[in-house]
This record gives structure tokens, C-alpha cells and sequence, in this order.
């Protein structure tokens, strides 16, 4: 894991930690590096928060694959890199101290983790993601899932089904823009305005699909903003 801290901390103030979900398994920085883009843009100090950025050895889909015990991305994700965390940082506790932003399968990764664990994550930002994927069919998605039964249980579009009723009154879900992938939060933001669901879509701008193309500054005002 990598990790940026604010430069300056009072004695017992907490902070809430943003979860730089990557893109790309471990040693490679196609896409840029989400980490030097929070730095860059000098987030901890801006907002008063932690960003770590947790590493994976596979190519990342944020799923649990069925019968590898070796490939077990949510698990790791959820029972090693959220307890290290917070108990080696002064992080608020529990739901309301957890962000998650992404793109592409990071941004998936980021609604998969929400939808299907919405007690113990608070908002998650999406950028040009796939998040109307039917079947593990494209991105390197079939090694991770293993079988069609397991990818359903990571499906964004059945997961937020699932808690639709449940997220509450103020937005929790972000998705924003397009690069490869504006169709996907097209139909998206229709499944959501039918479900009735509170989010915040932002159609556009066209960028870059990389880290650096300009979306994590808008994607992380959205989620630390005070007022919603």
C-alpha cells in the first residue's frame, strides 16, 4: 500500500481515508499513477484527508474468484487493507471515515465494493466504467470472476437492485463522464433514476481514459464536499 497524509494533524483529529482504487496490477502505470495525481493535486491537504492507494498482484476487478483462494481481491481489499489502515492511522471510525473512487475497473470496483457492502463504505466516485457489464467477457475479466455464476454476484446492475431501498435519502453513488465507456453510464443513470436511487451524474466532459486526464479532482469534490 502507498499512503498520503495531511502535512499537518491535531492531536486527536480524525480523518477520513479516500481509497484510490488502481486500475492496473501491480508494477504497471499505463494509466497513470492515481496516487501522484492525489498529490499532485494535493488532496490531504485540501480536504483533510488520507489517500491510500492499495496494491493487487492480478489484474483488478475488486471480486473473489470461486475456487482460487490465491485470487481474492474484495478479501484482501476488505479483511487486510481497511484494518492496516485504521489501525495505523487516526482514521474516523467505521462507514462515515471510507471513501472509494476509480475508473474503468477501479471505478467498477469502487460500486461493486459499495453496493455489496454498503454498511462499511460511505459514498463511491465511478469515472468512465463499465458498469453495465453482463458477463465476463472483455477487460481481462474472466481469470478474475472464473465463471459467469460468480461475476453475477459482483453485477453492478443486479447489485444495486439488491439495495436500492436501502442506501438512504442523500447520494452515496458518483459517476461521471466518459472516455471509452459514456454509453455504460448512460444506461446507468437510467437504471438509476428508475430505481429511484440518490446519485449525483455529471454526463461529460470527453477526457482522457487515464488518471490524470482532470476527473479525480471533480470526483473527489463531489465525495468531500461538506454539503451534498
Amino acid at each position: 500500500m502507498r499512503v498520503l497524509t495531511p502535512d499537518k494533524s491535531e492531536p486527536g483529529e480524525l480523518h477520513r481515508v479516500l481509497y484510490l482504487l488502481p486500475v492496473e496490477k501491480l508494477g504497471e502505470a499505463r494509466y497513470g499513477d492515481g496516487l501522484a495525481e492525489a498529490a499532485r493535486l494535493d488532496l490531504p491537504n485540501r480536504y483533510g484527508v488520507i489517500c491510500v492507494l492499495p496494491e493487487f498482484s492480478d489484474l483488478r476487478w475488486y471480486a473473489d474468484h470461486p475456487t482460487d483462494n490465491k485470487l481474492r481481491q474484495e478479501a484482501y481489499f476488505i479483511n487486510e487493507v481497511l484494518p492496516m489502515i485504521e489501525s495505523s492511522h487516526p482514521v474516523v471510525e467505521g462507514r462515515a471515515g471510507r471513501m472509494l473512487v476509480g475508473f474503468s475497473k477501479s471505478g467498477w470496483g469502487a460500486f461493486s465494493l459499495l453496493l455489496r457492502h454498503p454498511n462499511l463504505f460511505d459514498k463511491a466516485a465511478a469515472w468512465d466504467a463499465p458498469l453495465t457489464k453482463t458477463a465476463p467477457d472483455q477487460f481481462g475479466m474472466g481469470p478474475i470472476f472464473g465463471t459467469q455464476e460468480n461475476f453475477a454476484r459482483y453485477q453492478i446492475t443486479k447489485s444495486v437492485r439488491k439495495v436500492a431501498t436501502s442506501l438512504g435519502n442523500e447520494p452515496r453513488l458518483f459517476h461521471l463522464g466518459y472516455g471509452a465507456f459514456r454509453e455504460h453510464h448512460t444506461a446507468f443513470e437510467s437504471l438509476l433514476g428508475n430505481l429511484n436511487v440518490p446519485h449525483v451524474y455529471h454526463d461529460g466532459p470527453a477526457r482522457e481514459h487515464n488518471c490524470s486526464s482532470g476527473w479525480l479532482a471533480e470526483a473527489t469534490e463531489l465525495l468531500l464536499r461538506t454539503d451534498p
